[in-house]
């Protein structure tokens, strides 16, 4: 009852589970060489950095995005800010003097106004009340200046055909661009048109000084770094610009869309100089208002603390390689010693298996030293009594040949004794792996005849059919031998005590360019599917007590260091057949111990 259960167990999902965790860790590898750990210890290393720098460096680029976003806005608040006060300020500086003039212009007459006494009252009475009048003038139909109030002798001048004089017929108030004119300086005009009763039309101007405007920015107080200008629509400088000039002067940079919204955008003038720029249009007028600032000089603090970052981002970093690099290196030393161990291990488990396998083949081998022994002692001992009786020259000479026969039978006996005695030998030593030339068929043969005795015993055939042409191969010879013996060895446990007779075929074939292929068929009892999968697992057997497990687990190893391939097909009640492919010429490094 407890073996059933015991059984029960080893045929587990637990244990297999076990089974195959052990297997991989006893797997020994291909090539155990330093470039390999080298390789591995790179790999992981880059892994390690990969996976440890990704996520700060997304978290840093997202920061960097989002606070330069920030620190825009908060850029762009101050900017947009003295934009809407500037504008303010010269709407309302504007807009007055607009009003007043047209005040007086319909509150007064051309005859009124014509009268140079009156005209020079009123505006003084102008200037002491508004600041930045230069003078006054009283323009005809016909555009001369029929009366005029000023520091220039300007009475009598004719205007006809200046464009502010004709926007202010046309729109009955108008403020002009800044321009030169007769006064040899940037001015701007604010005329209005009047149509009296009588049908008697007239214009009354006044000139501002563009200077009182620029004052009126100051007012306002902008930053030392950022630069407040008006202009016109086609760029051309109303007031002084800290970065582009005097007034008049063409502005070097793309107006941004006239609008009256003040808007904050990003732009580059014609220097490539990176800019921040606010701009709106004042009401009334053709002039748009701007508010620069270099994005150097904005962004100069970001700058200076993004510079920090990087820095300690770059130091964070290379932190994170130096770990990493020694830590990899730790590990990978680690795993490099243990899986030296493990090919030492594996090594003295497949040379265990090789006195498991002499211990099986002991008394095959017995029986194979005792047949010459006991003919040696036969063929002694008559040549012994043939001496015996040839006491005299002619009688040794009529038994001379006889006597050569024997001695010649006794050194062939020996021969076959030694050659037994050797390939024993040479199985159960420990050998380094020795690729040579050999020829497959040989060692087939030789493995064979290890287990002739013991399948005859057992009443069961062992066919050979070793074709003579088959190519020779480079391999190691002890290790195929330990191969074909495990093989055999399980194929005639497999066999034994089938009722019609066991037999075993063993075959060989080119198998494509460059392969040989050796199958070994048995008619045995065969394996079922739950059993074929675990068949290359270590420390699975089916013959209970008897087999340690690990037969067909090292078979499998030694096969692929030998650079070939192994596959069993098996069918419950039907036998299984074992298929090794084997190339002309392994690999480099694929035979490893």
């Amino acid at each position: 009852m407890r073996r059933c259960v015991s059984r029960k167990l080893r045929e587990g999902p637990m244990f297999a589970a076990i089974r195959k965790y052990v297997g991989q860790l006893l797997e020994v590898p291909e090539a155990v060489s330093p470039a390999r750990y080298r390789s591995l210890r790179r790999l992981m290393t880059v892994l390690m950095v990969t996976v440890s720098v990704a996520p700060l460096l997304i978290m840093s680029g997202f920061s960097h995005v989002q606070y330069t976003k920030t620190l825009e806005r908060e850029m762009e608040s101050p900017l947009y800010a003295l934009a809407r006060k500037s504008q303010a300020s010269l709407e309302l500086f504007l807009g007055e003097r607009a009003s007043t003039v047209s005040l007086i212009a319909h509150a007064y007459t051309f005859r009124d106004l014509a009268d140079e006494k009156t005209l020079n009252r009123i505006f003084l009475a102008l200037k002491s009340e508004f600041k930045g009048f230069v003078d006054m003038g009283l323009v005809d139909v016909e555009g001369r200046q029929v009366d005029y109030v000023g520091p220039y002798k300007l009475k009598g001048a004719d205007y006809a055909g200046q464009p502010w004089l004709r926007e202010a017929e046309i729109k009955g108030r108008y403020i002009s661009n800044a321009f030169l004119g007769l006064r040899g300086f940037p001015h701007m005009v604010i005329a209005v048109h009047r149509l009296e009763e009588n049908g008697m039309s007239w214009t009354l101007r006044v000139t501002i000084d563009t200077s009182r405007l620029e004052q009126l920015v100051s007012a306002v107080g902008p930053e030392q770094d950022t630069d407040v200008f008006l202009c016109d629509s086609a760029g051309v400088l109303q007031t002084s610009s800290r970065l582009y000039g005097k007034a008049l002067d063409k502005l070097p940079m793309k107006l941004p869309p006239a609008s009256h919204e003040t808007l904050v955008r990003r732009m580059v003038d014609d220097k490539g100089h990176k800019l921040l720029v606010a701009s709106t249009m004042l009401a009334g007028t053709d002039l748009m208002l701007l508010a620069v600032k270099p994005s150097l000089e904005a962004f100069r603090p970001w700058t200076a603390l993004r510079s920090e970052l990087l820095l300690v981002l770059c130091g964070g970093i290379a932190v994170i390689m130096l770990v990493s690099h020694l830590l990899m290196k730790h590990l990978v030393g680690r795993l490099q010693a243990s899986d030296e161990r493990r090919v030492a291990v594996f090594a003295q488990m497949e040379h265990n298996q090789k006195l498991s396998s002499i211990g099986r083949l002991a008394a095959g081998v017995a029986h194979e030293v005792n047949n010459p022994l006991a003919v040696i002692y036969e063929k002694a001992g008559l040549t012994l009594d043939f001496l015996r009786m040839s006491k005299d020259c002619a009688s040794y000479e009529k038994h001379r040949e006889r006597i050569i026969s024997l001695l010649e039978g006794i050194e062939g006996t020996v021969e076959r004794a030694r050659g037994i005695t050797h390939r024993l030998l040479g199985f159960s030593r420990r050998m380094e792996a020795n690729r040579q030339a050999l020829r497959l068929t040989e060692v087939i043969t030789e493995s064979s005849e290890f287990l002739e005795r013991e399948a005859k015993n057992r009443g069961v055939q062992l066919c050979l059919d070793l074709p003579a042409d088959l190519p020779e191969i480079i391999s190691d010879r002890g290790q195929l031998q330990q191969i074909f013996l495990n093989i055999l060895g399980n194929a005639l446990d497999a066999v034994s005590g089938v009722e019609q007779g066991g037999r075993i075929e063993v075959s060989c074939a080119c198998s494509g360019a460059g392969a040989v292929t050796v199958s070994v068929k048995d008619n045995g009892k065969g394996m079922p599917p739950d059993v074929l999968k675990h068949i290359f697992e270590p420390f699975y057997s089916t013959k209970k007590d008897k087999g340690t497990g690990l037969g067909m687990f090292i078979t499998y190893g030694i096969v692929r260091r030998l650079g070939g391939e192994i596959v069993v097909e098996s069918e419950e009640g039907r036998g299984s057949v074992i298929r090794i492919t084997l190339p002309l010429t392994p690999p480099e490094g694929a035979v490893e111990v």
